[in-house]
């Protein structure tokens, strides 16, 4: 607790408190193709097309969906990792794309993120010591004097010993590389954290000691997640809300409970189906999903989930669905949930 106090004295801020950290406005992110030998453009790769949420302070937010859906791409595209093709990101109120290089500077202390590889994400080159504490002498976080000590507080809330600051990313496992990369982004004192998949590339027993970390900096520092993963056991027990994700669009949105005790969307469903049930006599009904994942290069027209959708209709394939707030806080992009009933349905796959 002494170590918790003494972090949170160096934090300072005289930002306006609002009830939600982010505010995500119909956020695009389009990577442009090219070919020839002049390397013109001749499409775009609409990872991210039009996604908007809010999180509220102090919350977790579940962000799932399938491999290539363009979650990772959300979270970067937020801190300004990657330029955004369209929206706007408000973070505390501030734009964020609209910031200079300096006012970014001075804001990248607050908003941070932790990698989903804790190996490659690390300096191999790098003792850390330096790796947790290169940015926090850079924003100049802390006196010269007391830079050693802060680094050890930090190291010591994240489950590192102050031994440890004089070696190197190798001489550690994989769940200690990703409590420094926890200890790196916590030592900045940040408001918003996006975490990227921090515990996919852990064995289970590790998960948990990862989770329970995650849930008590929470707790002890203010702090808020955007929690990007495809398991849906981790997302259901740490996130306050979550967002479901198809093709670069956010097609159902809500409270925990909504979404996992009443999924609106044919996705969610066969998401939720798939999940594993730790018990072997529990009958569950699986949703088989036929097809792949199309590309985001040449996605399908209107609905994009129509080509694999068990309960497509006529209209799926030529009208893109509008966005429905069916319950408060939840929200689904649906067809089914239409004012509408005039649309004559198809044959089920």
């Amino acid at each position: 607790m002494e170590e918790i106090n003494l972090i949170r004295t160096n934090r300072v801020d005289d930002t306006p408190k609002s009830e939600y950290v982010l505010d995500v406005k119909n956020l695009k992110q389009y990577f442009p193709i090219k070919a020839g030998l002049v390397q013109h453009v001749v499409g775009y790769i609409k990872a991210v097309d039009g996604v908007s949420f809010k999180i509220k302070r102090g919350t977790t937010m579940g962000l799932v969906g399938e491999s290539g859906c363009g979650k990772t791409t959300v979270g970067k595209t937020i801190l300004r990792l990657n330029e955004a093709t369209d929206g706007q990101v408000l973070f505390n109120g501030i734009d964020v794309f609209s910031l200079n290089h300096k006012e970014l500077r001075e804001l990248r202390p607050k908003m941070q993120i932790i990698f989903q590889d804790p190996y490659s994400s690390l300096s191999p080159r790098l003792p850390v010591s330096e790796i947790i504490g290169e940015a926090v002498r850079e924003h100049h976080l802390t006196m010269k004097d007391q830079f050693d000590a802060y680094i050890e507080n930090i190291m010591k809330i994240c489950g590192l010993q102050p031994y440890h600051k004089d070696r190197y990313p190798h001489e550690f496992s994989g769940g200690q590389r990703q409590r420094i990369g926890i200890a790196r982004a916590l030592a900045l004192l940040p408001e918003f954290i996006v975490c990227d998949e921090p515990v996919s590339a852990l064995d289970v027993s590790i998960q948990a000691q990862i989770i329970n970390l995650l849930n008590d900096l929470q707790d002890n520092f203010d702090l808020t997640y955007l929690f990007i993963s495809h398991d849906l056991s981790v997302v259901e027990h740490i996130s306050d809300s979550v967002g479901v994700m198809y093709l670069g669009n956010l097609v159902e949105f809500g409270e925990k409970k909504q979404i996992f005790q009443n999924p609106l969307h044919p996705y969610t469903q066969a998401l939720l189906s798939a999940a594993p049930v730790p018990d072997p006599t529990a009958n569950k009904h699986r949703i088989i999903l036929e097809g792949s994942l199309p590309s985001p290069a040449n996605p399908p027209s209107g609905c994009k989930f129509h080509t694999r959708c068990p309960a497509r209709m006529d209209i799926c394939s030529r009208v893109v669905p509008e966005t429905r707030e069916l319950e408060r806080g939840h929200t689904v992009a649906c067809h089914l949930y239409n004012e509408e009933k005039e649309y004559v349905e198809v044959e089920e796959v």
